[in-house]
């Protein structure tokens, strides 16, 4: 008798992620590297109004966050929000900003792995640069390879270092001011956030120059978007992620600028050094450097996992749309259901960092990175555009409403448009921004001729 050949289904996405997972995955995108190492040059940018600058970011961020829950919330089969932008801003919107994003998270995270290979010279010194970087791809490529469940999990334990190393600058920032410790600049007290100038030391210029520096600090926040399609009850879970962004902000970078600058007046403080190291110093806690790089080296480590996930995930779903036989193999889920040859891919784009630390000029590879992180503001820019768009469709929609749109999405815009006219009067900015430009003029123009066909989902 002749046996029928049933044909198995094809691997799906799986809804792995717990709660727990997704909300610090939320928090591992909004504190990267930048808060401990880089908030001295941000303090001595704008002086205590740094605080302020932060909290304008934060509101504008959440509100970021809600258009792009309630795109989300709109449509469960969403594998990510290119998908909304796709149904509203069109095919071409939809290819100039999936392959930006894509693009923006392989350059992130090879600036990440270099970055891994300079803070363990501290520790071994005669260890060359990119074996650090290479080992740490590595491991992170098989945690991704694996399920989605272990790349959460992953990313639980990095996000959660982060947490402790913040809390414990707060909690020791406030032993210091109740027993009125006195550090070499003077009695730590939350009177040195006023008393050195004031609050707007160096005038409305200052904070609003500081702008573009606090902005691409949040890079990384609509990374939860990523997570809609493998999140557990999503419905659930994303909305409470989203929902506490703002005590989050609150917390972990008002909470500790304040208490940076209530110790160390700002003024006082090296913009080169960590001011996380002088805190914890001042303490008489030694070994406050070696906990410090620690951190770091996870903060980068997590930034680089979440690379891996965001760029396999976003490379399926880009070669999904084609009906080319070998460009659609790169769409294919393993067994464990995850998209295990564009993780692959992506991975072996960003090894290629070893090579080009080698043969590459430092400050070149840190102006590809500024260009990458520039990109945020047009694709963020692209998620509330698509929002207007979908409110405009749907005016009924009440599940997860954005608070207060569309006026928000007009001030986010232009909010946005602010920033890029900050960007104009700093070189280092205003470098990254032209290329951006040309880099977002190219991807238009192949927009005409390598878009997907209409009918074809994305």
């Amino acid at each position: 008798m002749k046996m029928e050949h049933i044909e198995e289904p094809a691997p799906e996405l799986q809804r792995s992620l717990k709660g727990r997972q997704v909300e610090m995955i939320a928090i591992g995108g909004a504190i990267g590297t930048g808060l401990f190492l880089g908030a001295g040059k941000s303090i001595n940018f704008a002086g205590p109004a740094i605080l302020l600058a932060y909290l304008l970011t934060g509101i504008i961020c959440y509100w970021i966050m809600r258009a792009l829950g309630e795109l989300l919330l709109s449509n469960l089969n969403y594998h990510s929000f290119v998908e909304a932008i796709y149904d509203y801003s069109g095919k071409r919107s939809a290819f100039v900003i999936g392959w930006a994003y894509w693009a923006s998270w392989i350059t992130i995270a090879m600036a990440e792995l270099t970055a891994i290979g300079v803070y363990i010279k501290l520790w071994i010194p005669a260890l060359p640069q990119w074996v650090p970087g290479l080992i740490t791809l590595v491991i992170l490529l098989c945690v991704n390879l694996i399920t989605v469940k272990a790349f959460g999990e992953v990313e639980f334990w990095f996000a959660l270092v982060k947490v402790v190393a913040i809390i414990a600058l707060i909690v020791v920032g406030i032993v210091l001011m109740v027993i009125q410790y006195k550090t070499d600049a003077g009695v730590a007290s939350p009177v040195n956030l006023v008393s050195h100038g004031g609050f707007f030391a160096k005038g409305w210029k200052g904070f609003l120059l500081s702008l573009p520096m606090v902005v691409f600090a949040f890079a990384g926040i609509e990374m939860i978007g990523m997570t809609a399609a493998e999140t557990e009850n999503p419905e659930k879970v994303l909305p409470r992620a989203i929902n506490s962004l703002p005590i989050r902000i609150i917390i972990f970078y008002i909470g500790s600028l304040a208490v940076i600058m209530s110790i160390f007046p700002w003024n006082q403080l090296d913009p080169n050094a960590s001011p996380f190291v002088m805190v914890f110093k001042g303490m008489g806690i030694k070994g406050a450097a070696n906990i410090i790089n620690f951190v770091v080296i996870t903060a980068a480590a997590s930034s680089c996992n979440s690379a891996l996930f965001t760029t396999g995930r976003m490379l399926s779903e880009l070669t999904s749309q084609y009906d080319k036989p070998l460009v659609h193999q790169i769409s294919k889920l393993s067994s464990h259901h995850v998209p295990s040859l564009a993780i692959l891919l992506s991975a072996a784009l960003i090894a290629l960092s070893a090579v080009i630390n080698a043969v590459m000029p430092g400050n070149v590879f840190t102006l590809i990175s500024g260009v990458a992180t520039t990109s945020f503001l047009f694709i963020w820019g692209a998620i509330i555009r698509a929002h207007l768009k979908f409110k405009k469709s749907n005016p009924k929609n009440d599940k997860f409403k954005m608070p207060l749109s569309p006026i928000s999405d007009y001030l986010v815009l232009i909010f946005f448009a602010i920033v890029a006219i900050m960007m104009l009067f700093q070189v280092s900015t205003l470098i990254s921004l032209i290329f951006d430009l040309i880099w977002f003029a190219i991807l238009v123009f192949l927009s005409k001729r390598h878009s997907p066909d209409e009918n074809l989902p994305i």
